[in-house]
């Protein structure tokens, strides 16, 4: 039975709790394929390899896991490289592509208002730079299950801007300022496989959207993928309206195996 997406939901619930990053490499790590998500999250409670402090807490984590993944399909290879053993520098970026597949307001976040305050040279922001943003997400298509009161819009706020920090894309405290973000050269080469997955045009790849949420212009993507073509990590070419490029394997689960090989 094919599952209804969720792509386009707004869940207030999932930001207030925040990335998770921590949490979620744990629980992938402890993962056990052969199994149903639903028997892999009874595994996750009853075993609370997080070391959670609270029954709540570990509740809320097992939910927005299962608000998030689908382990055992599309976030297999999050789920291979964490049991393999890679380095949480590399992992993160994939963790963040990943969950903005099910998670539209960190997405349409990054996508539509942090990346293009960054285009616009804007060095620092606080809380209430982003409210009006988060309280307009319906017209951007989001489906939200009721009205969100106006606590509830500053804590989403909050919690985008705390998720933006924890994937280090933004520092700081109440003011917070944007970093340098530095792709890992692994984890943009297993994004390149991942967005080949969703389309076989090179132009579309160089162009996606999706690079936005690393803070990435196409000239940036251009010229890093330029870079490891001339280290022989990977082949592109150019010539007139026609672009060639040429990845390591078939698949992002196929590079994932690559990485902890």
């Amino acid at each position: 039975m094919t599952s209804v997406s969720r792509a386009k939901v707004a869940s207030s619930f999932t930001i207030i709790k925040g990335a998770l990053i921590g949490e979620t490499y744990v629980a992938f790590q402890e993962w056990d394929l052969s199994r149903s998500k639903q028997e892999n999250l009874e595994r996750f409670r009853a075993g609370n390899p997080i070391a959670a402090k609270s029954t709540t807490w570990l509740r809320d984590v097992a939910k927005v896991l299962s608000r998030r993944f689908e382990p055992s399909v599309r976030d297999k290879p999050l789920v291979q490289l964490a049991k393999s053993g890679c380095s949480l520098e590399e992992w993160k970026p994939l963790l963040l592509w990943h969950m903005t597949r099910d998670e539209f307001l960190v997405r349409d976040f990054l996508l539509n208002w942090l990346f293009p305050a960054y285009e616009n040279g804007i060095v620092r922001t606080r809380l209430d730079d982003v409210v009006p943003f988060v309280a307009g997400i319906v017209g951007r298509g989001a489906q939200i299950e009721h009205p969100w009161s106006t606590t509830t819009i500053r804590r989403v706020s909050a919690g985008l801007l705390k998720i933006s920090a924890d994937f280090g894309l933004l520092r700081g405290g109440a003011v917070k300022e944007f970093t340098t973000f530095p792709l890992p050269e692994r984890s943009f080469i297993y994004l390149l496989h991942a967005l080949r997955e969703e389309t076989r045009n090179p132009r579309l790849i160089m162009g996606s959207e999706d690079w936005r949420m690393f803070l990435m212009r196409p000239s940036d993507v251009e010229a890093e993928v330029l870079r490891l073509h001339q280290f022989h990590r990977l082949h592109y070419q150019v010539a007139g309206s026609i672009v060639q490029l040429s990845l390591p394997c078939v698949d992002p689960l196929g590079y994932a195996e690559r990485m902890v090989a």
